[in-house]
Parts: C-alpha cells; sequence; structure tokens
C-alpha cells in the first residue's frame, strides 16, 4: 500500500473484500438516501458503494489530506461524491447537507476517537435515520451491553438512552491493513421509535449525562453513596429505586427517571 499509514489518526485500512461485501450489505442503502461516511480512507467501502446506487448526495468526511487527495482521484466520476477535509469530534451534523431529512451515517471509526464521537452525535440524532460503524469489538459489547453484566456502563447507558444498538457481525484483525491488535465488529444504531419517544424522553440531556456519569464514576459503590449529591434518602423512596443497588443493576428508564425527576425539581 503506498499510502503512509498515520499512528496518530489511527489508520487501519480495510481491505478483505469479503468483509466489505458483508458490511455493503449490511447498510443496505438505497439510491434516495443522503449519506455521510466518517473516514472513508482510501475508500475500501466507498467506491463499491459508489457503485452500487447514484445516491442523491454521499459526503465523506476525512482528516487525512493525502487520503482526501486519492479518494478524490478516485471517485472523479461520481458528480454526486463529495469529500471534505474536517475532524468529525468538532463537525456541526445539523449543518452538514442541510436540506436532508434520511441521513444515513456510516464508517470504519479509528478506534481512539469511537467513544467521544459517539458521545457527540447524540446531539444531532435527529437529523440522521441510523448509523453502521465498524468499532473495536469490546466498545460495541459495552453499547449493547443489558443491566447487571460486566461490561454494562455508562457508554451502554448513554447508547440505549437514544438508540437501539444491534451487534451485526465481528470483524477480524486480518481484514485490515496494517492488522489492529483487536478485534473489530459491526453496529447497527437506530433512533428509539415514535411508540417509546415518551417513554425515553430525557427532560434535560445535561442534567441525564451527569447523573450517568457519576453513578459510574465508582462502580462498586451504591447509588445511594455515588447519587449522593443528587439524591437524598427521600429522593430515593420518591423514586422507588433500592439506594443499596449498584449503578449496573439500574436500566436505561432507571437513570431517564432519575434525571427527569431532578430536572422538574430545578424548573
Amino acid at each position: 500500500m503506498s499510502h503512509p499509514v498515520r499512528k496518530r489518526f489511527g489508520q487501519h485500512f480495510l481491505h478483505d473484500a469479503h468483509v466489505i461485501q458483508r458490511i455493503a450489505e449490511a447498510i443496505d442503502l438505497k439510491h434516495n438516501d443522503h449519506v455521510i461516511e466518517i473516514g472513508p480512507g482510501l475508500g475500501a467501502l466507498t467506491l463499491p458503494l459508489l457503485e452500487r446506487y447514484p445516491y442523491q448526495q454521499y459526503l465523506a468526511l476525512e482528516i487525512d489530506r493525502d487520503a482526501i487527495k486519492s479518494l478524490s482521484n478516485a471517485t472523479q466520476k461520481h458528480t454526486d461524491f463529495f469529500i471534505q477535509e474536517a475532524d468529525a469530534l468538532r463537525t456541526d451534523f445539523a449543518a452538514l447537507l442541510p436540506e436532508a431529512e434520511n441521513i444515513r451515517l456510516i464508517g470504519n471509526l479509528p478506534y481512539n476517537i469511537s467513544t467521544p464521537l459517539i458521545f457527540h452525535l447524540i446531539n444531532f440524532k435527529h437529523r440522521i435515520i441510523d448509523m453502521h460503524f465498524m468499532l473495536q469489538k469490546e466498545v460495541v459489547d459495552r453499547m449493547v451491553a443489558m443491566p447487571g453484566s460486566k461490561t454494562y456502563g455508562r457508554l451502554s447507558v448513554m447508547v440505549q438512552a437514544h438508540w437501539n444498538a444491534e451487534k451485526l457481525f465481528e470483524v477480524g484483525p486480518g481484514a485490515f491493513k496494517p492488522p489492529p491488535k483487536v478485534d473489530s465488529a459491526i453496529i447497527c444504531l437506530t433512533p428509539k421509535s415514535i411508540s417509546h419517544a415518551n417513554e425515553y424522553h430525557i427532560k434535560d440531556p445535561a442534567i441525564f449525562a451527569d447523573v450517568v456519569r457519576q453513578a459510574f464514576s465508582q462502580r462498586r459503590k451504591t447509588i445511594r453513596n455515588s447519587l449522593k449529591s443528587f439524591l437524598s434518602p427521600e429522593n430515593f423512596d420518591q423514586l422507588g429505586l433500592d439506594p443499596q443497588l449498584r449503578a449496573e443493576r439500574l436500566s436505561v428508564l432507571d437513570f431517564i427517571s432519575i434525571s427527569n425527576y431532578l430536572s422538574s425539581k430545578n424548573q
């Protein structure tokens, strides 16, 4: 491969044709979709997807200038494709494709930015109909974890409060150049359905994020102790929660109830 791998960008270039085909089939893009790809690299996934359908718009965000040049040359015939130099962690996704209502987000995300990027994208969930990402397997397992499991934590709650998370399949290190030291997995994130809109309504996202962060800051503490700056013993009774539970025993809806209770008290 002639393109230099830049460790600061966490680059591992996908090259396995079978894996690429499985990802493309899982994403199942349609001709009228508006697509935003994060970190297309050299276009291992981009080029096969562009060959499938003439999308209304396909926008790629890439931080590596050399990769941008290479991919721009490879996609000259695709007039519906645009590539933009951007740091996804600093990107205002609400300003991208402003007239599109059916944005589909895809990407083989660098492991070193995956969790903060997922948190960043929460701010723009109203613009996105689904997201398909390749992530470190450990991160995907945490995102889909259920209460009571060892992998259930802050990331699980923050993701599942906003999206339905489904782990699709795993990808071994050999699918990449250079191969990473860990396994990867494909995850699909879709917004909570309209039928769950009220159930999962968060009155104040900042309070919700603070509660979840504090609850998992010391996992072995009971919520009586970890959330004592938020809730009094009487508050636990009013919420119907056992203060002797640890954070990993609380459901996503429990955290939303706590957050909305605090939001109502602050009004």
